[in-house]
């Protein structure tokens, strides 16, 4: 998506007519629904995502939160439309149920999408610290940034974000996970990050050494395929001296305090002795 996101911009008259369209073809094309007048001056094609149609239609740029759902990376589900607009903008329509984001922005001035390390650190602002963590991990980790933009992202934050970057980790392949991992190094735990063990395979989290945690989603583990080949994981990593538990990626977004709870009983427990030791 980002490829077909991040460079859209809209069509002024002017660039209609270069590609040969008069002003009674512009027409026909909206009629048809093949164009969108998005305001006076301004067109797209109505296959462009809804999300830029809907902040150009307000005259702004998709932006944060907005932006970043567009392009698959982490964030709430559940967010109004989030749109950019530039300082001198004038004459907009009425902008009930957008959150703006007034500033200038180095983006090209017929965007239709905000600058993507731009909407990045707004959307550090908007959201928790935990979140903004989980956001940037999958920016980081679907390639979207490197090193220079983190660098640039947290050069446009305020200094008390600064504390977030060493809690980054790019390999990270969901939000649950950064959320879980953040809540076990919360209760001292030693995470480690996608951990291949032999016999087993990749895993999402070890924990002290001993605790395996893989944070489930509907998306990749629906159907009876996938729980068989997940149960068999977890016989063979059983065999190893691993435990290993499945907390759903939905309690980790939404019902946090309760998963916190079960962790830090979880935690506490620590390995159950071996048959050996406990018969001596």
């Amino acid at each position: 998506m980002a490829a077909q996101i991040l460079p859209a911009t809209f069509l002024s008259p002017s660039a209609l007519a270069d590609r040969g369209l008069s002003r009674h073809a512009v027409a026909g094309l909206v009629g048809r629904g093949v164009l969108i007048r998005l305001r006076n001056g301004r067109y797209v094609s109505a296959e462009a995502p809804r999300g830029l149609i809907d902040a150009g239609r307000v005259g702004g740029r998709l932006d944060c939160v907005s932006l970043l759902a567009a392009l698959g990376v982490f964030v709430r589900l559940s967010h109004p439309l989030h749109a950019q607009f530039e300082p001198s903008t004038t004459r907009l329509p009425a902008r009930e149920g957008v959150v703006a984001h007034w500033r200038r922005s180095r983006a090209e001035s017929t965007a239709l999408a905000a600058d993507l390390v731009e909407a990045l650190a707004q959307a550090c602002r908007c959201q928790s610290p935990r979140d903004a963590v989980a956001t940037l991990d999958s920016a980081w980790h679907h390639g979207l940034i490197d090193e220079g933009d983190l660098r640039d992202i947290f050069r446009r934050l305020p200094r008390r974000y600064r504390s977030l970057r060493r809690l980054l980790d790019r390999r990270s392949e969901s939000g649950a996970e950064t959320l879980m991992r953040l809540l076990l190094r919360g209760l001292g735990a030693e995470v480690q990050v996608q951990v291949r063990i032999e016999g087993v395979g990749r895993v999402d989290l070890v924990v002290d050494g001993w605790l395996i945690v893989e944070c489930d989603s509907r998306a990749f583990h629906e159907g009876w395929e996938a729980q068989k080949r997940d149960r068999a994981r977890d016989l063979a990593a059983a065999a190893l001296g691993y435990t290993t538990v499945r907390p759903l990626a939905e309690d980790i977004l939404y019902r946090m305090p309760s998963v916190v709870e079960l962790m830090k009983a979880i935690v506490a427990h620590g390995p159950r002795p071996n048959l050996q030791n406990s018969t001596d």
